[in-house]
């Protein structure tokens, strides 16, 4: 006696993307009660807002829970790279987690140092979980205003 079974599309999918992920080391899907939940988890990378004036380059860089002996910054062949870590706080016996979604580990972010943007002039500040990057445009590209006398 031969039994039909039901084709689901959306199933092989789902075992497609559960070997993705675990073939490029990205997490795996949270399960809750024994089932599996839609989300799952990736590295972590830091939020970035990046935006510009006359004057310089200004980077902001969400990064709580971190101080700022765990994270570094640095200019290298046109290239500005933050980088750090996030650890696990340890995990203690007596208490019980429910759910644990923050991501935790290193991470780096690079971006492309503008042509305009003079390498050697970069400052970073860190308060409060935010990473303040400036990076001084050379005085090449700054704008300048220039007088014209009329006779």
């Amino acid at each position: 006696m031969n039994a039909l079974t039901r084709w689901d599309p959306f199933k092989e999918m789902d075992e497609l993307q559960r070997r993705l992920t675990s073939m490029f080391g990205l997490g795996s899907p949270r399960l809750a009660n024994g089932k599996e939940e839609t989300m799952t988890v990736t590295q972590w990378l830091p939020l970035v807002d990046i935006n510009e004036d006359d004057k310089e380059y200004l980077i902001k860089a969400e990064l709580p829970d971190l101080r700022k002996e765990e994270v570094k910054v640095s200019v290298e062949g046109g290239v500005l790279t933050i980088s750090g870590e996030r650890k696990f706080e340890k995990e203690e016996k007596d208490k019980k987690y429910h759910r644990i979604e923050r991501a935790y580990g290193t991470f780096t972010r690079s971006f492309s140092v503008p042509d305009d943007a003079d390498d050697s002039k970069v400052s970073a500040e860190f308060k409060d979980g935010l990473l303040t990057v400036r990076l001084a445009k050379s005085e090449k590209a700054r704008p300048k205003s220039i007088d014209v006398k009329v006779s």
